[in-house]
């Protein structure tokens, strides 16, 4: 995607060859940074403090991550020590342990001198894949848009709700639940979307709102409870959200607050889809409820609030009384049953196994 008028991608090689770069998201959107990472710890870090964020961008880094531990040391113990350290950084979204498990298995049967260059190839592979995969859902989910615009009085805007950031800003390019969205935009169908803003760390207003306004696509923050509000109106049209971990019975993980908007579009008749790229699915899980982690923040999120200050700086400012306990579980479930269906890159389906399964059979 462009930033101001350049080409960037989410995570690429230094043209040095010794590491990694990456957009810094917890600069956004009051500066645009890149950051360097040149060791494990520097991949690790990344993704536990959401300098990148997003379900198939933390599987992208955790690979690359993988690469710069096997540079350390390519030993099998050093191969287990980088695998178990990128692996306890975020435990909720399953790209993770999925890009992990992908890379471990393809260099522990190699030498240990060869593990490094090998693990570099497979991370350029994984990242060219998920931009491959968004592309793909972005076309499943077109005809989408095209139906309700064709549905549309002449000048009628098609209005799409989404939550939190399943933009370019989360995977390596393009995005899972805006894929859709900026194809639309692309192809001259009038489209607008609401944007939550989606407390705690407002991924909405700073990510998807900075994405959509680089890239021209009409759109409007709302807090989060306005949703419903919205959809009793008439208007909105669409929910289009991504997923951190989809069960291989059509549950859908993700961001806290996205299960509240499922049964709001569920009352209000609007259709309720997830943008679901195939590494965010679970197939060793059945029921989101019971068996999806949901990783529970630190509660500083909650009671204090990032942005830019009147001087320009940018800094936290305390929301809440001293003293007052809080609580962040950074996740929810909706269960398949809410979900209208599910964007994938291989086409859309109802959010069940059987759904699932003619899709990715071979799984």
């Amino acid at each position: 995607m462009n930033v101001s008028g350049r080409a960037y991608r989410t995570i690429w090689p230094a043209v040095d060859g010794a590491a990694v770069e990456i957009i810094d998201q917890t600069r956004l959107p009051h500066a645009f940074v890149t950051a360097r990472l040149a060791t494990l710890d520097d991949a690790a870090h990344a993704i536990r403090a959401m300098l990148v964020r997003g379900a198939p961008l933390i599987g992208a880094t955790a690979a690359w991550g993988l690469w710069l531990g096997l540079r350390a040391d390519a030993s099998d113990a050093g191969l287990a020590r980088a695998h178990a350290t990128l692996l306890a950084t975020r435990p909720t979204a399953v790209n993770l342990r999925w890009a992990l498990d992908r890379v471990r298995t393809h260099v522990a049967p190699l030498a240990p001198a060869t593990r490094a260059t090998a693990a570099r190839q497979l991370a350029l592979e994984i990242c060219d894949e998920d931009v491959a995969v968004n592309r793909g859902i972005a076309a499943a989910g077109l005809p989408l848009l095209r139906t309700l615009a064709a549905a549309k009085k002449a000048g009628g805007r098609v209005n799409v709700l989404t939550h939190c950031n399943a933009g370019w800003l989360a995977g390596v390019d393009l995005g899972m639940a805006t894929a859709p969205i900026y194809a639309a935009h692309d192809a001259g169908l009038p489209i607008h979307v609401w944007v939550d803003e989606t407390r705690p760390r407002n991924q909405g207003a700073s990510l998807t709102a900075w994405e959509l306004l680089n890239h021209g696509v009409p759109h409007t923050i709302i807090v989060d409870n306005a949703g419903g509000h919205l959809m009793q109106r008439g208007q909105v049209d669409l929910v289009i959200v991504g997923t951190d971990r989809t069960t291989a019975t059509g549950d859908v993980c993700n961001k806290i607050g996205t299960y509240l908007k499922a049964l709001a579009a569920r009352d209000n008749g609007v259709p309720f889809y997830a943008a679901v790229p195939s590494s965010s699915i679970d197939w060793t899980l059945r029921d989101g409820l019971r068996e999806i982690p949901i990783e529970e923040r630190a509660t500083h999120e909650v009671t204090h609030l990032t942005g830019l200050l009147a001087d320009g700086g940018i800094g936290a400012v305390s929301l809440t009384p001293l003293g007052s306990p809080a609580a962040n579980p950074a996740f929810d479930v909706t269960p398949a049953r809410l979900v209208t269906g599910l964007i994938t890159e291989r086409g859309v389906t109802e959010a069940s196994e059987a759904g699932l399964r003619r899709l990715f059979p071979a799984v």
